[in-house]
């Protein structure tokens, strides 16, 4: 497994984990990163990303997306 961060812009991935404390994975969540669902990495710009869940765009800094696992 490897971090969310890791890849490629225009990527889909499949969420395999979340890590960190029950607050954070709740909130990520919330946000529509649930395991098992697809996610794409629409843009990289220092380390943060810009990511296509369901049908939105979500903003994530590099320590929230380091959490999420494929």
């Amino acid at each position: 497994m490897m971090p969310l961060t890791m890849a490629k812009q225009g990527e889909t991935v499949t969420i395999r984990k979340i890590t960190g404390r029950d607050e954070v994975r709740q909130h990520l969540t919330e946000l529509g990163f649930v395991v098992d669902s697809a996610v794409t990495v629409v843009s990289k710009i220092a380390g943060n990303l810009i990511l296509q869940v369901k049908d939105s765009r979500v903003a994530l800094d590099r320590t929230m997306a380091n959490r999420i696992m494929f």
